[in-house]
């Protein structure tokens, strides 16, 4: 005879919402064990008479919720069994708070090792806490619904145009994780509604609190929840990414907007560039509020480009997305994986033989592309002096001594100041270029960023010339009624500034 473990639900607490299926099994039953004895309907086990074990004392000697039903699971896996060799009834009975199939993890472990064991598992009905919830709370799931385990609350699975219902919200630590992750998507003040035995006379309780109280109340239990109403209040919708491509998608179309409707890859090329450098700008402020207006820009130049795609039915932003994340996830098996990288070093090893395996599978010999490949042809220019030369210097082709490359710098400087004397401007514009060249070799040997010094230079030009042009209006005067005299000598007033 095979081994046969039934499970049935004990329903919301409400008596009257018991199934009469689950009862007449319950009352027939030899032997019933209870995942938890703390639960309203136990009562109504204790009057009629009807014997019981819980797995209460697994909670308390068991560190994590998944150690404990995982020793539930193993237990009664042991039980089923040995019913058989004690001549006993093969069948046990295993009663879990409401619907067997709602939030109940030993349930899961159950459906998975029981065909593994040879033990018949079937698994009944019973009235689940979202019956009493829908009921209670009085909202239709037609209009969006999800149920999110409070435990294990992500800001990735919030989305307010859902009616979102939160379980297993036992204690006010719980709670004040729970507030602390829905506070990323909701204000402070955003309403929600909290549910204790909903459906259970007498201890039903039901509070409307706004968001930052949630912690606050102190009556949460095994049968608490939290349900934030769903919302197109644009406030949270406009802190979803499905809102900003719906705009863009919107934007684009044959109602929205003529000028991005007419954008093209090529006619938004300056401005990719442009709003990525007003980031940068933002780098060296203390301005949070403008550093995430302009990644916003940016992040819209992005959106842009994966719509008018989109367009062509080529791609869209979701294949962007995705494509990054495999990516992401390929490239850190360090961190997704079972390699290791104790430091950055080793990490940036990984990363670069990861990229190398990638071309391979595309079909690239890697061995005959050239070395400077893989430097993006659109790169600011002494940017990409500057990643040249790095790789060069990876063979060997580099100078050996800071002194070297001095006199090299000297030596085209010399070789400029002739060509401006007798050579053409074709020409001036090569050894100028020869100096400009020779000069991002001398950052890097200093281990400077070029462009980081470039900019500098011109943060400190823009000051300084800011400087006369204020002195200049304090006086009565514009820039264009100054004389050169007049103008040095307030720029040596700003240098000492």
């Amino acid at each position: 005879m095979q081994p046969h473990i039934i499970v049935v639900g004990l329903g919301s607490g409400d008596e009257n919402q018991l199934t009469l299926g689950i009862w007449k099994k319950l009352q027939k039953v030899k032997q019933l064990y209870l995942r938890t004895d703390q639960h309203p309907m136990v009562q109504m086990l204790t009057r009629n008479g009807i014997a019981y074990q819980s797995f209460d004392s697994l909670y308390e000697s068991n560190d994590q919720f998944e150690q404990v039903y995982e020793a539930i699971a193993t237990q009664l896996l042991a039980k089923a069994k040995a019913s058989i060799h004690d001549d006993a009834e093969s069948e046990i009975v295993y009663a879990v708070p409401g619907h067997p199939m709602v939030a109940e993890m030993t349930v899961q472990l159950l459906k998975v090792r029981c065909p593994e064991e040879g033990i018949q598992l079937t698994v009944l009905g019973g009235e689940s806490f979202l019956d009493q919830a829908f009921t209670r709370l009085g909202f239709d799931p037609i209009e969006g619904f999800q149920l999110l385990n409070g435990s294990d609350l992500s800001i990735y699975s919030l989305n307010p145009q859902l009616h979102t219902v939160i379980a297993q919200v036992y204690d006010t630590y719980t709670a004040s994780d729970v507030k602390l992750t829905l506070m990323e998507l909701y204000p402070d003040e955003h309403e929600i509604v909290v549910g204790h035995s909903l459906g259970v006379e007498g201890e039903e309780k039901i509070h409307r609190v706004p968001l930052y109280e949630l912690d606050h109340l102190q009556d949460f239990g095994n049968l608490s929840l939290v349900w934030i109403p769903r919302s197109d209040e644009d406030r949270l919708r406009n802190r979803t990414f499905a809102r900003l491509h719906e705009i863009v998608d919107i934007l684009r179309s044959p109602e929205g907007c003529p000028w991005d409707r007419e954008q093209t890859h090529q006619s938004l090329r300056k401005n990719l560039i442009e709003e990525a450098y007003e980031v940068l700008e933002t780098f060296d402020e203390e301005d949070p509020d403008h550093m995430a207006e302009e990644l916003g820009d940016l992040l819209l130049q992005v959106m842009l480009h994966a719509q008018i795609e989109a367009d062509e039915d080529s791609f869209n932003v979701w294949d962007v997305i995705a494509t990054l994340n495999e990516k992401l996830l390929r490239r850190h098996p360090h961190v997704f994986g079972e390699a290791v990288a104790g430091d950055s070093a080793e990490a940036l090893v990984n990363w670069n033989q990861i990229k190398q395996e990638e071309k391979r599978k595309k079909g690239i010999d890697v061995e005959q592309l050239p070395l400077l490949s893989g430097v993006p042809r659109e790169l600011p220019g002494l940017m990409k002096a500057y990643k040249l030369q790095k790789k060069a210097s990876t063979v060997g082709f580099d100078w050996n001594r800071l002194e070297e490359v001095v006199e090299v710098v000297e030596s085209e400087w010399l070789e400029l100041k002739e060509a401006i004397i007798s050579l053409s401007k074709a020409e001036q514009q090569e050894e100028l270029g020869d100096l400009l060249f020779s000069v991002v070799n001398l950052a890097r040997f200093l281990r400077i960023e070029p462009e980081e010094a470039m900019a500098e230079a011109n943060r400190k030009f823009f000051k300084r010339f800011g400087y006369i042009e204020q002195q200049l209006r304090l006086k009565g005067k514009n820039l264009a009624e100054a004389n050169v005299q007049e103008m040095e000598a307030l720029w040596q007033e700003a240098k000492k500034c």
